[in-house]
């Protein structure tokens, strides 16, 4: 912990939306100590040109594996980050038993790897956190109870409501994990198999939630055709439940809803307007990311992994996958027909697959002399469903009004894992503040700043995080405003961000004068009776 140290001359931007100013700033064990001119003690900084904000807050995060195998996390501290949502899109690693687990590690290796040889030492929600804080982490970390993990441990990967007892099962083990610290509940729509939910489900889960003061983040069942049927569904669910909503990675994709964001925009403003607590987040990136498994339609993947590669290799199976994604629409890629053309290959577990990064199914079936369907049944066989896609279907108009919006955060949705992945796992951040800030003009500094503290912390309910006032946590960001900007492109995923000088995590420097310094100051941040837990 940096004990006394003060940013001399720095420009603030507090995280409220306020304008900027210029002051000292002082922070001592692990808290900002003072904020005014001509402070001293300890050790100096000199931020004299450097914009200090609070530490950025990533919405929608994938790094529920990479924080224990990669705990220093230069992914994320290099673009500013000082906090992470985990255990999103209904998927992730608790509570889960031991079949749950292993079947959970197969579908979602794509998202996070599946280490060889790692020790899964935990099954609830509660030991996982406690996993978390005894690893250390250089961020953070808050976490989401995962909705179709509930509903693996109480009915398996069946395709119906759940009985009476079953559902009491679930909103039992979501009680469970709320009281261990769990801040909400995510769902994942177009994934099994949470797809199997209906509406009247999730109802009764979120009014679990609300008791506990916490909210839903859905990965909803459509950013395609059904888009703003989705939405809506998802703005009902918080009107009957009285649950708080976050729309996370709110787009709207593929051509059916090209220049339609004002229309989403819309839904969200009545639904404030009627007093649901609702806000959402987005990525400032065209493509989307996700697993190719996920394009599959949801009767294909009924029963879990296993029963899914068994299908797989069925002639009959393969012509009804054909006939659903390339003629229907399949529901596992948002009622719309696949345009092979646009779905390039990111990752592979398998090694002898790793010439397919980088193509796209398109290219891989006129090389091969086969179908786009054949080629994609091939690889999911092939690669026991692990590889991970990228989707260029989105629209810069869409993109940018969403970003405008009042209720607007940022989440990264970034993966990890993977030869090639989308490099907004390590370039969301840096983006927003040049591209589109200083660059394009879409948001102001003070704007965009608010949009990755104050108001995510406010969702969060965190305690003391999330801006520039005495007496909060010293979750900090130093960075200068004219040279900010992500390194990361789509060829080149992992490169850092420029211009992030210094980053604070609970007071302690995890990255100094632009590099990393390897400490593990972050710790989870836990639901309690008062609010999320400050330290």
């Amino acid at each position: 912990m940096d004990d006394q140290l003060v940013f001399k001359g720095a420009t603030v931007i507090d995280g409220t939306g306020a304008e900027r100013y210029r002051a000292d700033v002082r922070i001592g064990r692990g808290l900002i100590t003072g904020i005014g001119p001509g402070l001293d003690g300890g050790r100096t900084v000199d931020a004299d040109g450097l914009v200090l904000a609070p530490g950025f807050i990533d919405m929608h995060a994938h790094s529920d594996l990479a924080l224990l195998l990669e705990p220093e996390h230069p992914a994320k501290v290099t673009q500013g980050v000082t906090c992470e949502v985990l255990g999103q899109d209904g998927l992730s690693y608790a509570p889960v038993d031991d079949t749950t687990l292993a079947a959970l590690r197969r579908q979602i290796a794509g998202w996070n790897g599946d280490p060889e040889g790692f020790d899964w030492d935990w099954r609830t929600v509660g030991q996982y956190l406690d996993r978390l804080d005894r690893a250390g982490a250089g961020v953070n970390a808050c976490y989401l109870v995962p909705h179709g993990s509930l509903r693996m441990l109480a009915m398996g990967w069946e395709n119906r409501a759940p009985s009476a007892a079953e559902l009491g099962r679930m909103r039992e083990l979501l009680a469970q994990g709320l009281a261990e610290g769990a801040v909400g509940l995510s769902s994942g729509l177009s994934y099994t198999p949470g797809m199997y939910a209906g509406t009247d489900e999730l109802v009764e889960l979120c009014r679990v939630v609300a008791a506990f003061d916490g909210f839903h983040a859905p990965h909803q069942r459509s950013y395609g055709a059904g888009a703003l049927e989705g939405y809506a569904e998802m703005v009902e669910i918080a009107r009957r439940s009285g649950c708080s909503l976050h729309l996370t990675h709110a787009t709207m994709n593929f051509g059916v809803n090209q220049g339609r964001a004002g229309e989403l925009l819309t839904l969200v403003d009545q639904a404030l307007a009627d007093g649901v607590d609702l806000t959402l987040d987005s990525y400032p990136y065209l493509p989307g990311s996700t697993t190719l498994a996920a394009l599959l339609p949801s009767w294909a993947t009924e029963g879990g992994p296993q029963a899914t590669l068994a299908r797989l290799v069925d002639p009959g199976v393969r012509e009804r996958v054909r006939h659903a994604v390339e003629e229907q629409g399949s529901d596992g890629c948002h009622g719309v027909v696949t345009d092979w053309a646009t779905i390039q290959i990111s990752g592979v577990r398998a090694p002898a697959l790793a010439d397919t990064v980088g193509r796209t199914v398109a290219e891989l079936a006129a090389e091969r002399g086969r179908s786009g369907t054949e080629v994609f049944l091939d690889l999911l066989s092939a690669d026991e469903l692990a590889t991970t896609i990228l989707q260029h279907v989105g629209h810069e108009e869409n993109v940018r009004a969403i970003m405008r919006h009042r209720a607007h955060t940022v989440g990264s949705d970034g993966l990890l894992v993977g030869a090639r992945p989308h490099p907004r796992a390590w370039g969301t951040f840096p983006r927003y503040l040049g591209h589109y800030g200083r660059e394009l003009g879409v948001l102001t500094l003070e704007e965009a700043i608010a949009r990755m503290t104050g108001r995510p912390a406010r969702r969060l309910r965190l305690e003391r995080r999330g801006l520039i006032v005495a007496g909060h946590h010293a979750d900090l960001v130093l960075f200068d405003p004219e040279r900010v900007q992500d390194a990361a492109t789509f060829d080149h995923p992992r490169r850092p961000a420029v211009g992030i000088e210094h980053v604070y995590v609970n007071g302690t420097a995890v990255v100094r004068q632009g590099r990393t310094t390897g400490a593990r100051p972050g710790r989870t941040l836990r639901r309690t009776e008062r609010g999320t837990r400050a330290a």
